[in-house]
């Protein structure tokens, strides 16, 4: 069969962005825009794309949730010995694009990502429910596997080991991760492909150039 996909596309018609509309500082602006999506009811607006790259500039990217926000940074959390954590070991910048169709918005961020502190990483492990965090210790993240069944019964194992325990140690090879922006950029999704771009690019007074793009 067929896909005409040359020919899929779809008229942006529900808000606009103007450059008087935006606050002076990212981080407030995606809080608004954040906020709009939650109250929306969007599935998971926490969902967004994180790209890496190895230390031969060879690019991935893969979907992770957001897990908080404030004027440091965006963070998240995951495997330090997974492939997204290796990357970010060799090369320590990255690039994170939410896109919320409904809304017709996407907000692309790129800058330099650093652990989170132990303490932190330890804080929110031990908030999640009892069975992700024995996930983070029964899978050996992006390492080959021989079946479900190894996974399986290396939950059956851990869960039984740490039955009567309120919570599970963490895992020293797991924990957060901070991106702290360079550059934001929101776009709104506009008629005939004529989008508004608002990007902010941060600079060296630790303020930050507001400027529209031709989309």
């Amino acid at each position: 069969m067929a896909l005409d996909i040359e020919n899929l596309r779809k008229e942006y018609t529900a808000h606009t962005l103007e450059l008087a509309d935006v606050r002076p500082e990212p981080i407030n602006q995606f809080g608004i825009w954040f906020e709009e999506a939650m109250n929306a009811q969007l599935p998971e607006p926490n969902a967004m794309t994180l790209a890496t790259a190895d230390a031969l500039g060879r690019p991935s990217a893969r979907i992770v949730l957001l897990k908080g926000f404030d004027k440091d940074g965006f963070v998240f959390y995951t495997n330090y010995q997974s492939r997204k954590g290796r990357n970010l070991a060799e090369q320590p910048w990255a690039a994170l694009v939410f896109f919320w169709q409904e809304l017709q918005r996407q907000v692309r961020i790129e800058g330099r990502v650093e652990r989170v502190s132990p303490e932190e990483s330890t804080a929110y492990f031990q908030s999640r429910p009892k069975g992700s965090q024995a996930g983070a210790w029964a899978s050996p993240q992006s390492q080959p596997i021989e079946s479900r069944r190894q996974l399986d019964e290396r939950m059956a194992e851990l869960e039984k080991q740490y039955a009567d325990a309120e919570h599970f140690p963490r895992p020293l090879h797991w924990g957060g991760f901070r991106l702290s922006p360079a550059l934001v950029e929101f776009w709104q999704g506009r008629p005939s492909r004529l989008h508004d771009r608002i990007q902010y690019s941060l600079l060296g007074n630790n303020s930050w150039k507001i400027e529209r793009l031709a989309p």
